[in-house]
């Protein structure tokens, strides 16, 4: 609560900035009252700032009676900003005003006006950094909650549409957003997350991955593959919200997250909507073969070549041998090492600044890759299967983690156990795909329960928009999922 006295007011900012130069102050009469005017730097638009509020209140004529009577009429009379808010309470003030709200004090008054007049400065709309794709919006997600707001309204023009906010993070005090579709969602779903995401225990959330965590089940940090999916498109995200899912939009950040996430939703993309049946499912037969070449490929060679030569053709294991001649380590360190040295040199060239990005694909490609095998410390076979997993497990990014995880795992295995250890790790990867499940969703579904009419749908093979678009299947109906009970 306020103070009737607008000195006792300013000295309790001032005292909670302890002097911080960013809180601007600025002293001014009012209809005969002493009145102050708060803003932080950086966060207004100066111009509006004068034009619909400093300007107004100092020509304006104010009529006589009580500072409530004043307070009265410049907030209906006077002011001609558009989004104002009376304010009672000294806590929501002070987050209204590091948001980019100035306030208005008047002397005698208990009440604040927070007047929205925000002006920081921020990235302009661009084309999403990890999903490019090749027909629809250039449009992606960008750092303010305003204007990703603002992309999904524009895309789905119904009032059934619902934006909810809440406020994560003792100290940053981020705001969080909820965002779907008041008929398609289901109700156990939004009364799970909005109580997962109360339940939050942050002092800062700087970035989507903070909340991640806490939209997954207990238990789920075991699990190999996130259970949450990310997006920077707005139209991916309005697609998956139509199907009843739950976005989650975090202020400063162009990722929003999505629940319910299921495990084949990985290799689809917007492109598989826009172009024909026929060819969206060859590229998803492609990239599902990238993503098990991407996994199983390096420790099914060294298992082969070390345990179980009988399984290659005796042309390529006499080539495979005749490498292996001029090299001092086994097939199993080489490989290993190789894979190590590929994570750096990606490593290098993401944290790398743009400039130097050529210079390491240069000592990539001529050091590491031809060197290497010329002076015969790697095999060319070996370094040949781990360039093409590698190759494949960016045409799956969203599951580049895990995958490069269980490669190295799934290498050492192969080169000491061979077959028997590689299918009881695929047994036990399998396994944990389809034990997971995501609000009530199994993450493997439609696959497992397998259910044929949403399989033939939009899995693998996708039905035609005069089909897709005669009903849209909500995440609830899915076969095994319990949110519909």
């Amino acid at each position: 609560m306020f103070a009737v006295s607008l000195q006792e007011n300013l000295r309790r900012f001032q005292s909670d900035f302890d002097g911080s130069v960013d809180l601007i102050v600025r002293r001014l009469r009012v209809g005969g009252l002493d009145a102050a005017f708060l803003s932080m730097e950086g966060l207004i638009n100066k111009q509006i700032a004068a034009q619909s509020v400093l300007a107004p209140l100092v020509n304006a004529s104010f009529p006589g009676g009580s500072p409530e009577v004043k307070f009265r009429y410049l907030q209906e009379r006077v002011l001609s900003a558009a989004d104002q808010k009376e304010v009672t309470e000294y806590a929501d003030a002070l987050s209204l005003l590091m948001s980019g709200f100035a306030l208005l004090l008047l002397d005698g008054c208990r009440s604040v006006l927070a007047v929205g007049i925000q002006g920081f400065s921020f990235r302009s709309v661009g084309d999403p950094q990890n999903e490019s794709i090749q027909r629809g919006s250039r449009e992606g997600f960008v750092e303010p909650l305003q204007i990703n707001m603002t992309m999904l309204r524009r895309r789905m023009k119904t009032t059934k549409l619902k934006f909810e906010q809440l406020k994560l993070g003792n100290e940053s005090g981020t705001l969080v957003c909820l965002c779907y579709l008041r008929d398609r969602v289901s109700p156990a779903l939004l009364r799970d997350v909005r109580r997962q995401l109360s339940s939050a225990k942050l002092d800062a959330v700087l970035a989507a991955g903070y909340v991640t965590p806490f939209l997954r089940r207990p238990g789920a940090a075991f699990s190999l593959f996130s259970t949450v999916g990310l997006s920077e498109r707005p139209d991916t995200v309005c697609g998956k919200i139509e199907e009843g899912r739950i976005a989650v939009l975090v202020d400063g950040t162009p990722n929003v997250a999505i629940v319910p996430h299921l495990f084949m939703e990985n290799f689809h993309s917007f492109d598989d909507y826009v172009y024909r049946p026929f060819y969206t499912a060859f590229t998803r037969i492609l990239k599902l073969l990238a993503f098990f070449l991407a996994m199983f490929l390096p420790g099914f060679y060294v298992a082969a070549s070390t345990f179980h030569p009988e399984l290659i053709p005796e042309p390529l294991l006499l080539k495979i041998a005749q490498s292996e001649m001029n090299t001092p380590f086994s097939i199993l360190i080489e490989a290993m090492v190789i894979h190590i040295i590929y994570e750096i040199m990606r490593e290098a060239g993401l944290r790398a600044p743009k400039s130097l990005g050529h210079a390491v694909s240069i000592v990539g490609a001529l050091v590491i890759g031809d060197a290497a095998v010329n002076s015969g410390l790697v095999g060319a076979p070996t370094l040949m299967v781990i360039a093409l997993t590698a190759i494949s497990s960016y045409l799956v990014p969203s599951l580049y983690e895990p995958v490069a995880v269980c490669r190295l795992a799934l290498i050492l295995i192969g080169g000491t156990i061979g077959f028997w250890g590689l299918m009881t790790a695929m047994f036990f990867i399998t396994a944990n795909v389809c034990s997971e499940a995501s609000y009530g969703v199994p993450f493997s579904a439609p696959v497992s329960p397998f259910s044929l009419r949403a399989f033939l749908r939009d899995v693998v093979l996708r039905a035609g928009w005069p089909k897709l678009g005669r009903r849209v299947e909500k995440i609830q109906e899915l076969p095994g999922s319990t949110l519909g009970r």
